[in-house]
């Protein structure tokens, strides 16, 4: 990814410089488990670890490849020069290409999925403050984009940590699942390899064996691991839409900091834009981009073929680096976000009334008036809020029928605010396991 949008933790698990690192211990530590079972001299495995503080030259295997054509062998080439060639000659013995490079993404995608569980701590963190800090804030709730009743900011947050929180539970699972490892041999039978040394490898890395791999450990894993990054990504831009939502000038229930010095347009100097939310909305498109090709390497030719090694080359880093980036992002644009309590009730009180609707619908149908009936006699005054501007209160008062069915002081008490808010405490229970 571009350094714009990408942060120095996660890009150097990409570096070049990463991936022949963990080449390397992958052929170092299955040298030991070969010499332990006594098919290579102990000597030679222990002269592979002469190059244990190497800087291995990324430019010097590129030279070598653009010989070879052959990654993994202008490595083994290359680590022979630090070795020594009569040392080294036991190196990857028994071993396909595969066993190494798949083995290596798979620590790769690990130590990315470690960072970003760490990030999804950071965002859940702001969600659960701004949740508590507003449990009560009142503010309309929305259903196609209109008015509908009374919620609470603070359960609009809960709502993204509950979704979060599952996504943090779906990543653990994935990570889980890419955590193999294949040191297996040619087509994966261990014909030339014990399948010890792949025990041992993988306890080394972090890893557990890959029960059958054929020649490469089966992608359906892979699959896994990016469609539940697409999902996070989806998440973030959920929460992303709604903060966009609130900024708008005829809403401006919330909005992102605006620090100072900051502009806001080149041409209108009055302007305050979402930009970091609509910039989110753009890189989670960038993430979701890459779970259609995970999903299409599932699909290999026979024990192997490399049709999905390109795309990982691609996507790996892509992915993960996005969203590593997507949700520091979105940490910080929750835990220093604007909030307006005025602006929600004012936008509230935009149709007088209006919100409690359903509550005198419920209440006629519970005094005896029909369903359909009642319907039509809260809507004709609905529509008058709605075409007039006029108090939906007053009017019900000033409806014989509504006001025979209730009496004034049964409808006064349905416009009781906290009505709509005696259960937040239970919802936060259920999220938070406190309220």
């Amino acid at each position: 990814m571009i350094p714009r949008y990408a942060r120095p933790e996660m890009t150097a698990i990409w570096e070049p410089a990463t991936k022949f690192r963990i080449w390397y211990e992958i052929e170092a530590h299955a040298c030991d488990a070969q010499a332990e079972l006594g098919v290579i001299p102990r000597e030679n495995a222990e002269a592979v670890w002469k190059a244990k503080d190497v800087e291995f030259d990324v430019a010097r295997i590129d030279e070598i490849e653009a010989v070879t054509k052959h990654d993994v062998i202008a490595f083994l080439t290359h680590l022979a020069e630090h070795v020594g060639s009569e040392e080294a000659r036991f190196v990857h013995q028994g071993m396909t290409s595969s066993d190494v490079l798949d083995t290596c993404l798979n620590v790769q995608l690990v130590r990315a999925a470690d960072i970003l569980l760490a990030d999804m701590d950071k965002v859940l963190a702001a969600l659960k403050k701004r949740a508590f800090e507003h449990k009560m804030t009142v503010r309309v709730g929305r259903s196609h984009g209109i008015h509908a009743e009374p919620t609470t900011m603070g359960l609009t947050f809960a709502r993204f940590y509950a979704e979060m929180d599952r996504n943090k539970a779906r990543l653990q699972q994935a990570r889980e699942e890419v955590a193999t490892g294949a040191i297996s041999g040619a087509v994966g039978t261990f014909a030339n390899i014990d399948p010890r040394v792949e025990e041992h490898v993988c306890e080394k890395l972090g890893l557990r064996p890959e029960p059958i791999s054929t020649q490469v450990i089966p992608r359906d894993r892979h699959a896994m691991f990016f469609a539940v990054l697409g999902v996070i990504a989806s998440s973030i831009e959920n929460i992303a839409i709604e903060i966009r939502h609130m900024q708008r000038t005829e809403v401006l229930e919330g909005a992102e900091f605006f620090s100072m010095g900051q502009k806001g347009s080149s041409a209108m100097p009055h302007k305050k834009n979402p930009v970091l939310t609509e910039n989110l909305t753009g890189l989670a498109r960038l993430v979701r981009m890459t779970v259609i090709p995970a999903m299409e390497n599932v699909a290999l030719w026979h024990e192997r073929d490399i049709s999905h090694s390109s795309v990982e080359r691609g996507i790996g880093p892509d992915a993960t680096v996005t969203l590593d980036f997507a949700l520091n992002r979105l940490a910080g644009v929750i835990d220093k976000m604007l909030i307006f309590p005025e602006n929600m009730l004012e936008n509230m009180n935009k149709f007088p009334g209006l919100v409690m609707s359903q509550r005198v619908l419920l209440a006629l149908t519970q005094a005896g008036v029909s369903r359909e009936d009642a319907y039509s006699m809260v809507q004709r005054n609905a529509l008058k809020v709605w075409e007039e501007r006029l108090d939906f209160r007053e009017l019900l008062l000033a409806d014989p029928e509504v006001v025979a069915a209730l009496g004034e002081d049964g409808i006064n008490e349905k416009f009781d605010m906290e009505y709509h808010t005696k259960h937040v405490d239970t919802i936060f229970q259920r999220v938070f396991g406190e309220s």
